[in-house]
């Protein structure tokens, strides 16, 4: 069997096991759905009048607000899920089952592979999941071309991609999976402070460049012109930019760390 068969058979199976661990183990990722799916039913419902009020000079309505809304949420919700890696490749650090797939005879990548490739599914089906909510209270995208939908999609993954890897290398220094969890809380705090729920324009004026010049915003911009048909100027350059940024720098700084650990 080739190095490369023999890669992607580990890597299939590695895939399969934690499949596995998140069905068996759903509260995990079942909090961190809840959680954008809460936000966004609270900032709609409860606070949707007053943050509509801070749209198109103040005229704009609630289903305004909520077209504005569902795309940050989108990403939101990939932070959150992607925390979950974090806990799960701190659980097989620390608990030895990493010592026990060095003494089998499977692809030493594979490993890794298999907590990625899970990870971004399981974050873009959230995803999904939060867009289903989305479209229930509301959100439309009609002004959207087929292209546009897949670039959307594109995007989404490509995002997942990158907060996966720097998830997992956040796993991978962690002592325990409660410090996994503190680690990772960045994945969840930055949407907060990004251009999710109001427009950078309408932050106070030494807050600006925090909500500007970090990953979500751009790609926050970047996924409501899609939808929205809205204009998305560099934020799109902006956005790949730093998921391919962050995609390299999470598979350098994971595989070093774990080639050290099981070297």
């Amino acid at each position: 069997m080739s190095s490369l068969s023999l890669a992607v058979r580990d890597s299939a199976t590695m895939l399969r096991r934690n499949l596995l661990h998140a069905r068996r183990y759903p509260s995990l990722t079942l909090n961190l759905l809840l959680t954008p799916i809460f936000l966004l039913l609270l900032f709609v419902y409860i606070f949707g009048d007053v943050m509509s009020a801070g749209l198109g000079g103040g005229h704009a309505d609630r289903g305004e607000y909520i077209a504005y809304l569902v795309p940050g949420i989108l990403l939101m919700t990939i932070g959150g899920t992607t925390v979950g890696a974090a806990v799960s490749v701190s659980n097989d650090m620390t608990e030895g089952i990493i010592d026990r797939f060095r003494t089998m005879a499977i692809h030493r990548g594979s490993v890794l592979i298999g907590h990625v490739v899970g990870s971004v599914l399981q974050a873009v089906l959230s995803a999904v999941l939060v867009g289903a909510v989305g479209v229930a209270i509301g959100f439309r995208s009609t002004d959207a071309t087929v292209l546009e939908w897949l670039a959307a999609f594109g995007l989404v993954t490509l995002f997942a991609l990158a907060l996966t890897w720097i998830a997992v290398g956040l796993g991978m220094i962690s002592p325990s999976a409660e410090a996994a969890s503190n680690n990772a809380l960045p994945l969840i705090f930055l949407p907060l402070v990004s251009s999710t729920f109001v427009p950078v324009e309408a932050m106070p004026g030494w807050f600006q460049p925090i909500a500007e010049y970090q990953p979500f915003t751009p790609a926050i911009e970047t996924l409501r012109g899609l939808l929205l048909g809205s204009g998305i100027g560099n934020n799109g350059w902006l956005a790949v930019a730093w998921c391919l940024g962050l995609t390299v720098f999470g598979y350098f700084w994971a595989k070093s760390v774990f080639d050290r650990h099981a070297g």
